[in-house]
């Protein structure tokens, strides 16, 4: 494995900068001290940084060789937490209950802080790197915000790349695929309006329980039967909300859920035979129906050629031997949005078994989103040398293929 030297040496420093923010966790668009700390970190490395798209998000913009070079390559890390709370007991663990930073987003950031500063005090490179920073991944979309805030009209970029870590793949180890890896994320509420009765007296009311059961099982069979069996959807109806007592037939019924897709094909698909299906269960029955679809997240597709790209710098690096081939899960990322308006690749890293954790860690796996969960420190020298190589790469090569 090819590691930059002095990346590993301050590993230690960056590690405490990452438990700092495990330490303090803050949710998304709220994300105002790990902004603060993000900012005045890179500011004291001489990197000028701007603020402020997508409210908490933070660009350092790290120029190298003349300046004169309008090449320009954008690195992401996200860092919010999530609305959790944690179960270890460790030193870092969260300060603040309710709050948990359970999917990595803390080691994310220590990792592309790492590069930030090996980039700006070597700056052997032709061309821009932006160091990215951004808030909301999780739910709040801060990906899109910072799109619409003006990301790439005030910093252009000729691609884009984003990591994540993965528990259960050995730690220096590498995933990617080019096309859709992660889907897209959506959500519906169904609310079903009949007429409430006495529960001995069924036959006075218009019963909305079993039109949702008869729905709920009618949805699978537009995945079995109205999906060509080579795509890909799943449709979950996760809560039903119905009645307050046992001898009531209450008036209505709500079904929630969620629906993911690796096309928009499929998703438009999904959505309207589920309306068609929703619509025509409630009127078979007599009874009315709300049908509410909201499309969230967009499917993340990775572009062929940077994905190729970044297989031979993870190559380069640390042997094919150690870069696999990623099984897309139907999981949501909303790095989906850059991918929608500039070249890019998300891949991932892996974070071990959890055997890293120290004592006083929870009793539960060290999965994502899990209340035991922590970030593999040994992932920094990794990350940090990664995006250091990728970047200089990305900038040293011709630019008919950027």
């Amino acid at each position: 494995m090819k590691l930059i030297a002095d990346i590993e040496a301050r590993t230690a420093e960056i590690a405490a900068l990452r438990r700092d923010i495990h330490a303090h966790p803050e949710l998304c668009f709220k994300e105002e001290r790990t902004a603060e700390l993000i900012a005045q970190t890179l500011s004291g490395w001489g990197i000028p940084v701007h603020r402020g798209l997508g409210k908490t998000g933070v660009v350092g913009i790290i120029k190298g060789g003349s300046g004169s070079s309008t090449r320009a390559v954008g690195l992401r890390a996200d860092i919010d937490a999530l609305p959790m709370t944690e179960h270890n007991r460790f030193e870092h663990a969260s300060r603040h209950p309710g709050k948990m930073h359970a999917c990595g987003h803390d080691g994310h950031t220590a990792m592309l802080l790492a590069a930030a500063r090996e980039l700006a005090s070597q700056r052997d490179f032709d061309g821009t790197v932006y160091v990215v920073f951004q808030p909301a991944e999780e739910g709040g979309g801060g990906a899109r915000e910072m799109i619409k805030d003006g990301l790439f009209k005030q910093f252009p970029m000729e691609a884009m790349f984003g990591i994540h870590n993965w528990p259960g793949m050995a730690a220096g180890q590498f995933a990617l695929k080019s096309g859709p890896v992660f889907a897209s994320s959506n959500e519906f509420k169904i609310t079903i309006r009949g007429k409430g009765s006495h529960g001995a007296m069924p036959h006075l009311g218009l019963d909305p329980v079993p039109v949702a059961c008869q729905m709920v099982q009618a949805f699978q069979t537009i995945i079995s039967r109205n999906l060509r069996p080579i795509d890909t959807g799943v449709i979950s109806v996760t809560m039903i909300h119905a009645g307050e007592a046992t001898n009531v037939v209450p008036d209505t019924c709500v079904l929630e859920g969620t629906v993911r897709s690796f096309t928009v094909e499929v998703l438009d698909m999904l959505e309207r035979r589920m309306r068609e299906v929703a619509q025509g269960t409630a009127a078979a029955f007599g009874v009315q129906c709300e049908f509410e679809f909201h499309r969230n997240y967009p499917p993340t597709i990775n572009h062929a050629a940077e994905t190729e790209f970044v297989r031979e710098v993870l190559t380069g690096m640390v042997g094919a031997a150690n870069v696999h081939e990623f099984e897309p899960t139907m999981g949501a990322e909303d790095f989906s949005y850059y991918l929608q308006e500039v070249p890019g690749c998300y891949f991932l890293i892996g974070n071990g078994d959890g055997s890293h954790r120290e004592g006083g860690h929870g009793l539960g796996p060290c999965m994502l989103h899990n209340p035991s969960y922590d970030f593999n420190d040994a992932l920094i020298p990794v990350g940090g040398s990664m995006w250091v190589t990728l970047a200089k790469a990305w900038l040293a090569q011709a630019r008919s293929r950027a």
